[in-house]
């Protein structure tokens, strides 16, 4: 009989913070690593914010709140879809969680059971498949084409469905393509999601983070029928620099949320009191530093995407949101340093890190075995000097 049970021998740890320990440990040893790994702004948390959280512990406010989380905090988030989505909820359909993640896991354990199937578009953030695993469901891996933008072709959506689809998970956008789909994209698979019966999932945590003027359009505000389908996964990590504080929100139907909630209720119990003060701040206070770290993202993005493609053999999609670029790398595979062959994008990350000391994560964990992902979520001194060793290290290949 086995120690663990079948749930914890069945994962695996998340591969980005794997790429990340292997470069603490390498800069651990005073080696310089240029880490294009990590899914987090690079910038401070905005001071307003902070204070926000100061003055919460000044007074007191550090105990345990209500499982699903402040009815301010839930006002707060009540008038942001209000305002950038045109949605209306109730307290009732507003849960805050322990981040994003925590909020799409409380979902799958609520709403998915053996038997049922969930969508899920490659490539696709590494978590989506284990977490629909974990509530044994069966995860449908549709690829996505880069040619395509890396969107869902209706086609290949239709050819997925069964009748025992539940679910189909969209994240637009995206980690780790950045790429987004539009309001005709949208309006096409909520015409199918209502045909068919089945809810999207709609990560939108990259929301704010968008180029090119793109106009984000959230599935769920394209009228009521398909809102009632939907439910919104998002949270303050990614908009305001908030990672480490660790709040995440979903939105949708009040039995959905409820069930969540009691989900929440057996494991967390609330999200940290302090940090949803913060988050109340966030999300009503000054936006400001917002629109200052998505322009430099911007210019980030520009220059990342144009080094990429200058490269020999390499493409790179122009992402439209998020802090990723998606670059195909597979030219390469065959070739050799110093005897040891890369066949695959695990083998290029590990042949990044060792000879050029960059961190990027192989495309593989995305499902997409062809590719890289490179997180410009650093400055761009570290950019131009890690596209630099990235350069000289496949000039060494042969």
């Amino acid at each position: 009989m086995s120690i663990l049970s079948r749930r914890a021998r069945s994962l695996k740890p998340s591969p980005t913070l794997a790429i990340n320990a292997k470069a603490k440990a390498l800069q651990a040893q005073g080696i310089r690593v240029i880490s294009f790994g990590a899914g987090e702004p690079d910038f401070d948390t905005p001071q307003n914010i902070k204070t926000a959280a100061i003055k919460a512990i000044e007074e007191g406010f550090t105990k345990y709140t209500p499982v699903g989380g402040i009815d301010e905090l839930k006002d707060a988030i009540i008038k942001k879809f209000q305002i950038d989505n045109g949605l209306t909820y109730k307290r009732s359909e507003i849960l805050v969680s322990c981040g994003g993640k925590h909020s799409f896991y409380n979902l799958a354990q609520a709403i998915f059971d053996q038997g049922d199937e969930v969508i899920i578009p490659s490539p696709y953030w590494v978590s989506y498949p284990p977490m629909v695993a974990l509530a044994e469901a069966s995860p449908v891996i549709v690829e996505t084409k880069e040619e395509n933008g890396f969107k869902l072709r209706m086609e290949d959506l239709k050819k997925a469905l069964t009748p025992r689809t539940k679910a189909l998970v969209l994240n637009s956008p995206s980690n780790p393509t950045g790429s987004v789909y539009f309001k005709e994209d949208l309006e096409k698979i909520a015409e199918l999601a209502i045909e068919n019966n089945f809810f999207v999932i709609s990560d939108e945590i990259y929301e704010k983070i968008v180029y090119d003027d793109f106009k984000f359009i959230s599935i769920a505000s394209l009228g009521e029928e398909i809102k009632k389908k939907t439910i919104i996964v998002h949270g303050v990590a990614k908009t305001y620099a908030m990672t480490g504080w660790r709040i995440g929100y979903t939105a949708g139907p009040e039995e959905i949320i409820s069930a969540m909630s009691n989900i929440q209720s057996q494991s967390t119990s609330n999200p940290t009191s302090i940090s949803q003060k913060a988050s109340v701040e966030a999300l009503l206070g000054p936006q400001d530093e917002v629109k200052r770290m998505v322009s430099a993202f911007e210019k980030r993005r520009n220059y990342i995407v144009q080094r990429l493609n200058e490269i020999p053999g390499v493409h790179c999609l122009n992402p439209m949101g998020a802090f990723y670029v998606f670059p195909n790398f597979s030219s390469y595979y065959g070739q050799s340093y110093q005897g040891k062959k890369i066949s695959n994008s695990t083998e290029m990350a590990d042949y990044f890190l060792e000879v050029a000391r960059v961190a990027v994560v192989p495309g593989i964990e995305f499902g997409a075995d062809q590719f890289l992902r490179l997180s410009y979520a650093t400055s761009m001194e570290e950019i131009e000097e890690g596209m630099d060793r990235i350069e000289e290290a496949l000039k060494k290949l042969s």
